[in-house]
């Protein structure tokens, strides 16, 4: 077994991620509007001007926030670009790369569902965000046309479908909105949540006759 660890990250980087996980609890907890970047600079530990200096202004920080809950991490790396996204797309059939888009959607909401409400709820209150969280070219919906499209071309898919139609039930089973529903307001479990999608999208996209999962 190698001992070789992983970069740590720099102490600039640490900092910013810091700034980020204040105005992530600040944000969804207190809303974007009644936040302001002094109370984030507090919580995080650093001069406001630090704020200023990574992110510029608050909507700057919003933008960077959203990427990296969806992303995971602050690697300039596109979902698509992904591991988890590879594993869908190099899939061998259809029903295990719908098993990688579930567990890999998953983990994505578990970090950024509640976020998505909250900036949705900003956008509508300030149009300065419509660039954070845009009403036309959801970036969601672009990752899920190109997850239609590789499953579409894999063995067990279920024929008939079209790239759009598969993208838009994607879009809808594997949204934020449904996800919170579910897990929040309902009290399922991200695994039975998973469980659930997966059996549904598998009906869904799936050939009939396809074994059901455990």
């Amino acid at each position: 077994m190698s001992d070789v660890k992983p970069p740590q990250p720099d102490r600039a980087t640490r900092t910013r991620l810091r700034i980020i996980a204040a105005a992530t609890e600040l944000f969804v907890a207190n809303g974007y509007g009644a936040t302001t970047l002094q109370q984030v600079a507090d919580r995080a530990g650093v001069a406001i001007q630090t704020i200023y200096f990574n992110f510029r202004n608050k909507p700057g920080l919003l933008k960077e926030l959203v990427d990296v809950a969806i992303a995971g991490d602050d690697a300039p790396v596109a979902t698509m670009d992904r591991p988890w996204f590879a594993q869908v797309a190099e899939a061998p059939d259809a029903d295990s790369g719908l098993a990688a888009l579930v567990t890999g959607s998953r983990t994505i909401l578990e970090r950024v569902a509640a976020i998505s409400e909250m900036v949705r709820a900003a956008a509508a209150a300030h149009p300065e965000l419509r660039e954070v969280w845009p009403e036309h070219g959801d970036p969601r919906y672009t990752v899920h046309t190109a997850a239609a499209k590789a499953l579409l071309d894999k063995p067990g898919a279920r024929p008939g479908l079209t790239v759009d139609k598969t993208a838009d039930i994607l879009y809808a089973l594997l949204s934020p909105e449904l996800f919170l529903t579910l897990t929040r307001d309902r009290a399922w479990t991200p695994a039975a949540w998973e469980r659930w999608a997966a059996d549904t999208l598998a009906l869904q996209l799936l050939k009939p006759g396809v074994p059901d999962r455990e």
